[in-house]
């Protein structure tokens, strides 16, 4: 899409053993996270969505499923630059965040994807109805629902520096935050790592470096390219 979505955040992919299939999750991590061929990235994002789709077509109510598909959807939309997956991913963002209003996953997905559309551009912005409101209450809404996870503290940060390099200080807070939260998962030591990276712009003062870094560390900015 034109767009980065997001569930995201930053990641390595968490290894299993030989007898292990990677899960949606795993797979998207690794496409948006590590990869930097955009066609392997793309296999990896295919293989996610059909896998999270076998786990849908056996139970209906899988809540894991049903999130990886739609942020597999996005990531497909960005790889393709398909608008019709944008909106896609945005609507299934919008009914899970509505379904799980206290899911920090849920707001963060929701607040990234308007986030990064309005990144890419006017016009993609207003093509998708992206909404910067929105944006940043989805990604406020997951710092303080994550707790002293650091994985959503250093991934709010990272989007707030984005979109406004003049926001040093309110990045920092959040950056600093998650150099001290908690790291219970991969994405939560990534998310620590990243933002000890961060920090070293934002307490320089420099907003356009710490942006400069920020699209570096969000999804896809490995890509070659």
């Amino acid at each position: 899409m034109p767009v980065k979505w997001m569930m995201a955040g930053m990641a390595a992919i968490v290894a299993a053993g030989p007898a292990m299939a990677a899960t949606p999750r795993e797979l998207l991590v690794q496409s948006a996270f590590q990869t930097t061929d955009k066609d392997q990235a793309l296999a990896l994002v295919n293989q996610a969505i059909g896998q999270a789709e076998a786990m849908l077509a056996t139970n209906p109510r899988d809540r894991e499923a049903f999130l990886q598909r739609a942020m597999g959807i996005g990531y497909r939309a960005k790889l393709t630059r398909k608008p019709g997956d944008a909106k896609t991913s945005r609507r299934m963002m919008e009914q899970f965040a509505a379904q799980y209003p206290r899911d920090p996953e849920a707001q963060l997905a929701l607040g990234g994807w308007h986030l990064d559309a309005i990144a890419d551009g006017f016009l993609v912005a207003t093509v998708l109805g992206a909404k910067k409101e929105v944006g940043l209450s989805g990604i406020e809404k997951a710092a303080q629902l994550g707790g002293d996870r650091a994985f959503f503290k250093s991934f709010a940060a990272m989007m707030l520096i984005r979109q406004d390099v003049k926001d040093v200080a309110a990045a920092r807070a959040l950056a600093e935050q998650a150099a001290r939260g908690a790291t219970p998962t991969a994405l939560d030591r990534i998310g620590k790592r990243d933002a000890e990276s961060m920090l070293i712009p934002l307490r320089a003062g420099d907003g356009k470096a710490a942006a400069q870094l920020a699209r570096k560390l969000l999804p896809y900015g490995r890509l070659d390219g």
